[in-house]
């Protein structure tokens, strides 16, 4: 490839990765300012009438969203992916006659592999797992914010509570997959190159609602996705730390503060994300605290599996194993 097409590549996968930041960075807070102006301009007839159309269609995001497939396909995604680059790995088959809650590992700063495998089509999840359409969850007060919150549906985006996943998880015909990055918001403080801090001892609640729906758990990790960034010094006890975690429960979400190898732009690190084989589930409407814990205990070491059985492919020494706290 000659370089001037080399260096043309490369600035197309710049400024893919930058709208994408400006997307979960920006776009809420210029989208709320526009709906402002509409509504103290001569024009403000037109956002009263979105509001109101806001109102009756509040329980889409808990309702399995509103995706486009035209979307997903965008070819800037591919450039987004070559960013990276960026990779999906099929370990398993999956039954699109089922519905399946995928626990998503590690959360990373900004769950970047979670975006490119399960909101685009840019690493071909369709033709991987034909028959199935994967919804990420993300947390609930996005969602809370106009027009932001109808850009990032057409992706495949949707609401993290919990009537959201249980209606994912309880459609007639299967084919429907949840996914959740089990680590949450707080976990996204350890992001770090070489961190394999994941917090799952305590995160109990969606096997509890595969338990209720009869879904089958899948786990999946991802290398590579706690590379991308770099942070702020903030071990556990530091008063960064604490006020990240104090005003986590407040914003609902957490402030990592992060850079990559220009600012905000990431460092080109590749990420892999591997999706492990499906463990059955069989629904319990009611499940008791010990089929609970059973199942959580399964699932954590079917994921500690997958870790250990690739690890070594992805460049992670021998030595070195996950940290469950």
């Amino acid at each position: 490839m000659p370089a001037s097409s080399s260096r043309f590549c490369r600035s197309l996968q710049v400024f893919a990765v930058l709208q994408w930041l400006f997307l979960f960075l920006g776009l809420s807070q210029v989208c709320l300012v526009l709906l402002i102006l509409v509504l103290l301009s001569r024009a403000w007839i037109l956002g009263v009438l979105y509001l109101v159309w806001l109102y009756g269609d509040r329980n889409t995001p808990q309702t399995g969203g509103r995706r486009s497939a035209w979307v997903r396909n965008w070819a800037i995604w591919r450039h987004f992916r070559d960013y990276f680059p960026i990779s999906l790995v099929k370990t398993a088959e999956l039954d699109p006659s089922h519905n399946y809650l995928f626990g998503f590992h590690p959360h990373g700063v900004l769950v970047i592999g979670a975006f490119s495998n399960f909101c685009t089509e840019a690493t071909g999840f369709s033709r991987l797992f034909p028959g199935l359409r994967p919804h990420l969850l993300m947390l609930p007060f996005w969602f809370h914010l106009p027009v932001f919150r109808d850009c990032i549906m057409l992706s495949g985006l949707v609401s993290s509570a919990k009537a959201s996943i249980a209606y994912l998880l309880s459609r007639p015909g299967g084919g429907q997959v949840a996914v959740l990055a089990v680590g949450g918001p707080l976990e996204a403080l350890e992001a770090k190159p070489g961190a394999l801090s994941l917090r799952i001892r305590n995160q109990k609640g969606f096997v509890k609602l595969a338990l209720e729906h009869g879904a089958s758990l899948v786990p999946v990790f991802s290398f590579g996705e706690n590379d991308v960034f770099q942070q702020v010094p903030n071990p556990p006890g530091s008063w960064l730390r604490m006020a990240q975690e104090a005003l986590q429960p407040l914003l609902r979400l957490s402030l990592p503060l992060f850079h990559g190898r220009l600012g905000p732009l990431p460092f080109r690190s590749p990420i892999c994300t591997v999706v492990g084989a499906p463990i059955p589930v069989r629904r319990s409407p009611r499940p008791g605290r010990a089929q609970v814990d059973a199942l959580h205990a399964l699932y954590v070491e079917r994921l500690t599996q997958l870790f250990e059985e690739h690890k070594a492919r992805y460049g992670v020494p021998a030595d070195q194993h996950l940290i469950l706290t």
